[in-house]
């Protein structure tokens, strides 16, 4: 995927109340998630030699992938203007997400914001470690705690007794893995690697405008740059600004 370094004429969104309209965006997400994989756990018997078990399991990764980025809309405040009812959407989510702890989430993911791509950021290995892998693995080890690969590992041995195994690996362990790739790939690491020009303030880069692309790959995440620049817009918000732009 191409990226470009910065834009060249930001134009910033003037913030905008939202109102309830996140809370009803991720409500949507969250029972699309939750119908299809009870679904395909209780339900679908999957023929591997035809193609529809590969795009239900794709399906399911980008429901999973909207799980963590309502989650993190929530960390900026965004998700509902009622902030008990934000930081509860916000730590719902994150739970569905292989048990993400959302309060342990919050100061780190603002770190981040407040110290991209710098000794103090949390998320950015620095440019001797730069390439995929290392730098995966890095952010793994910052984020995942052992009492998440704990209730994981209850809850595959506890839905393997009710469930086929074979769909439990496919639909519920695969697409959160995936789905973890998926936001670290055009949430971390296309955006913050390598050197940034001394007039980008917040290290970041944007893919291309291209919205279908855009949402399908990552939820608008891939417009980064809008995103560090301008926090207070909803994930659904953020291709607006890249068309701003120009």
């Amino acid at each position: 995927m191409q990226v470009v370094s910065e834009p060249n004429a930001l134009v910033r969104l003037k913030p905008t109340p939202v109102g309830y309209t996140g809370v009803l965006i991720a409500g949507a997400i969250v029972v699309a998630w939750a119908a299809l994989l009870t679904y395909l756990l209780a339900y679908y018997r999957p023929n591997w030699l035809t193609p529809w078990p590969y795009l239900l399991l794709l399906l399911q990764t980008h429901l999973y992938t909207g799980l963590f980025i309502t989650a993190h809309d929530a960390m900026h405040g965004v998700v509902s203007p009622h902030k008990r009812l934000n930081n509860f959407i916000g730590t719902v989510t994150a739970l569905l997400f292989a048990f993400n702890w959302f309060p342990r989430m919050l100061p780190k993911h603002h770190q981040h914001h407040r110290h991209v791509a710098t000794e103090d950021d949390p998320d950015f290995h620095d440019g001797r470690h730069a390439s995929f892998l290392p730098w995966l693995a890095r952010f793994a080890w910052n984020y995942v705690t052992w009492w998440q690969v704990a209730l994981m590992a209850l809850t595959y041995n506890v839905l393997k007794l009710a469930f086929p195994m074979a769909n439990v690996i496919a639909f519920w362990m695969i697409p959160a893995v995936l789905a973890t790739v998926q936001l670290f790939f055009f949430g971390t690491y296309l955006p913050h690697r390598g050197e940034h020009a001394t007039d980008n303030p917040h290290k970041s880069r944007s893919q291309f405008r291209h919205h279908a692309w855009a949402f399908l790959s990552c939820y608008f995440f891939g417009y980064h740059y809008e995103h560090h620049d301008q926090p207070y817009l909803p994930w659904w918000r953020l291709w607006r600004a890249k068309d701003a732009i120009g």
